[in-house]
C-alpha cells in the first residue's frame, strides 16, 4: 500500500491523533454512511471501547466523537464554531450535520464509555449507530482508530491481513528498508528522490511543494505559538506551560561566552515542548507521525534551520518525503499506535523519522539515512505509554524534547559512519512489532499502570 506523504503528515487537532482526530474522522464517516443509505434515522448513538474509553476523557475522545457526527474534520477545525455547536448540542440534545436532517443525540446518554473487553479488530474501537423513532438501531459500523489519525471500519481492519496486496502502481514500491536501499542502489536516486517521484504519480509537482510547504508552515507556526504562550494546561493535573519561560531564559543566555555546549539540547527541547504544549491544549498540530509525538520532527527541523550551518528552507521538502519515506516502513511492517505498541511505536517513530530526514539533508548516504532512523528506533526500543490521568502531558511533553535529542544524535553518530552497521532497520522494526505484542496491555495507552497509577492524579 502506497502511504503518501500527506498521510503520515497530517493537520489536524489536539490532543491524539489516535483517540481526537481518529473519532473525529470516524463520525464523518459514518455520516457518509447515512447519507447513502435508504434508511431515514432520528438519532445516533455511539460506544467507545478499549483505549479509547480508559483514556478518552483525558483524550477528549468524547469530545471529538460529537463533532464528528455533527459534521466536524480535523483538517478544517474551527475552535470558536466548535465550541458554539458543542453548546448547541448540550442544550438542544440534537445534531444537524449537513445533508442529514436534525438528529436526536445526547451525549450524556447516547455516548457510552465501555469499560469491559476492547473490541477484537484493536485496542482503540468505536461503534457509531443510528436509530429510528423508537430508538432501535437501524444502521451500525464499527470503526477503529489505529494510529496518526488512520481509521478503518470493521470490514477494512479484519480483512487487512487476508488480502493480496494491489500493485500501487508507483515507480519505487519498496515496502520495508532493504528494498528501500535495493532501489536506491539500482536507481542511483535518494531517498527523497524516489519517494518524490512516488508522489508525482498522483498529484503535479506544484501540489507537492505547496502541500508540504503547508505543512511545514504549521509545523512551524505551532512552535512560535508555544513558546508565545504560557499558563496552565486543561484537563485537571495543572501542569505549567514550560516552553515560553525556558525559551526567554535561553535567549537572554544567547552570545554568552560561558554557556554550557549541553545548552543546545534544551534549544531542541524547548521546541518540542512547544509543539506537544500546543496539542496538550488543543490546539492546531501536524501528525508526525502521530500527535502524541507531534514535536519530535518539527523540532528537529527548527533546530537544523536555526543552529546549524548551510541549512536551507530548500531542503525542507527532502527532509519530510525522506522521513514519510521511513514512517511509511514503520507503519506497514509495525505501528505507530500507542495502544498497540506503547510509545516506542509513537515517539520512537518520529525519532527514528527525524533522525532519517536530518541525515539526509546533512549529506548522508541512503545507507546512512537508514542507519540514522535504526539507532533512533533502537533506542527507543520497550517505551511504554502510560500517560497520567490520561492526558497527553505528563510524560509525554518532555518525551518529545528528549526523542528530538536522541533523534539528532542518531543523525550525527549515523553521518560519523560509512553507513555499516550490525542491526538493520527492518529487524529494528520488527523488534518493535514483537515488543509491542508482547508488552502488557496496562502500559499501551490505558493509563492503567506505569506513571499514570505511580504518581498522583488530582
Amino acid at each position: 500500500m502506497f502511504l503518501s506523504v500527506f498521510d503520515m503528515f497530517k493537520v489536524g487537532v489536539g490532543p491524539s491523533s489516535s483517540h481526537t482526530m481518529g473519532p473525529m474522522v470516524a463520525g464523518a464517516r459514518f455520516l457518509e454512511l447515512l447519507r447513502g443509505s435508504p434508511f431515514h434515522p432520528k438519532g445516533l448513538k455511539a460506544s467507545l471501547h478499549g483505549s479509547l474509553a480508559f483514556t478518552g476523557k483525558g483524550h477528549a475522545t468524547d469530545r471529538a466523537t460529537i463533532l464528528g457526527l455533527a459534521g466536524f474534520l480535523p483538517d478544517s477545525y474551527d475552535h470558536a464554531k466548535a465550541e458554539a455547536v458543542l453548546a448547541d448540542i448540550a442544550a438542544t440534545g440534537t445534531v444537524t450535520p449537513p445533508g442529514l436532517p436534525a438528529l436526536t443525540f445526547r451525549p450524556e446518554t447516547d455516548l457510552v464509555f465501555d469499560y469491559g473487553h476492547p473490541l477484537p479488530g484493536h485496542a482503540n474501537g468505536m461503534i457509531l449507530m443510528a436509530t429510528d423513532a423508537q430508538g432501535d438501531v437501524i444502521l451500525q459500523e464499527t470503526y477503529y482508530s489505529i494510529g496518526g489519525g488512520f481509521v478503518l471500519t470493521d470490514a477494512e481492519q479484519t480483512g487487512a491481513g487476508k488480502k493480496a496486496k494491489a500493485p500501487s502502481g508507483v515507480p519505487y514500491p519498496f515496502e520495508n528498508a532493504a528494498g528501500m536501499l535495493e532501489m536506491a542502489e539500482a536507481s542511483g536516486k535518494s531517498i527523497a528522490e524516489m519517494k518524490r517521484e512516488n508522489e508525482l504519480k498522483f498529484r503535479s509537482k506544484a501540489e507537492l511543494d505547496q502541500g508540504m510547504a503547508r505543512l511545514w508552515q504549521v509545523m512551524n507556526d505551532c512552535i512560535d505559538r508555544g513558546m508565545a504562550t504560557d499558563g496552565i494546561l486543561p484537563g485537571g493535573l495543572k501542569v505549567r506551560r514550560r516552553a515560553k519561560g525556558i525559551h526567554e531564559a535561553l535567549l537572554a543566555e544567547r552570545g554568552r561566552n560561558l554557556t554550557a555546549p549541553h545548552t543546545i539540547n534544551d534549544w531542541m527541547s524547548v521546541y518540542a515542548m512547544a509543539v506537544n504544549e500546543e496539542n496538550a491544549a488543543g490546539g492546531q498540530v501536524v501528525t508526525a507521525p502521530t500527535n502524541g509525538a507531534a514535536g519530535v520532527l518539527p523540532a528537529v527541523i527548527r533546530y537544523w534551520l536555526d543552529h546549524v550551518p548551510g541549512a536551507s528552507q530548500s531542503k525542507i521538502g527532502d527532509f519530510l518525503l525522506t522521513a514519510a519515506a521511513v514512517g511509511g516502513i514503520v507503519k506497514t511492517n509495525a505501528s505507530i499506535s500507542g495502544a498497540e505498541c506503547g510509545c516506542q511505536a509513537e515517539v520512537g517513530s518520529a525519532a527514528a523519522m527525524a533522525a532519517a530526514g536530518l541525515c539526509a539533508v546533512m549529506g548522508g548516504t541512503v545507507e546512512q539515512v537508514e542507519n540514522a532512523a535504526e539507532i533512533a528506533l533502537e533506542h527507543h526500543l520497550g517505551m511504554t505509554c502510560d500517560p497520567v490521568k490520561g492526558l497527553v502531558q505528563v510524560p509525554c511533553i518532555e518525551r518529545n524534547g528528549l526523542g528530538a535529542i536522541k533523534a539528532v544524535s542518531a543523525a550525527s553518530l549515523a553521518l560519523r559512519g560509512d553507513g555499516k552497521h550490525l542491526v538493520p532497520l527492518d529487524a529494528a522494526i520488527e523488534t518493535m512489532r514483537q515488543t509491542g505484542k508482547d508488552m502488557h496491555e496496562k502500559y499501551k495507552e490505558t493509563s492503567l499502570g506505569g506513571l499514570a497509577v505511580n504518581v498522583p492524579n488530582c
